[in-house]
């Protein structure tokens, strides 16, 4: 169970940091 929580935790901030990214970057977004 923990490992499930330590991977869900990660890919909701690897979603969060992308979606922060194409929000600063729009213009780099193909």
């Amino acid at each position: 169970m923990i490992a499930f929580t330590w991977i869900s935790g990660a890919l909701a901030l690897g979603l969060l940091f992308y979606l922060i990214f194409a929000l600063l970057k729009p213009e780099r977004l193909s």
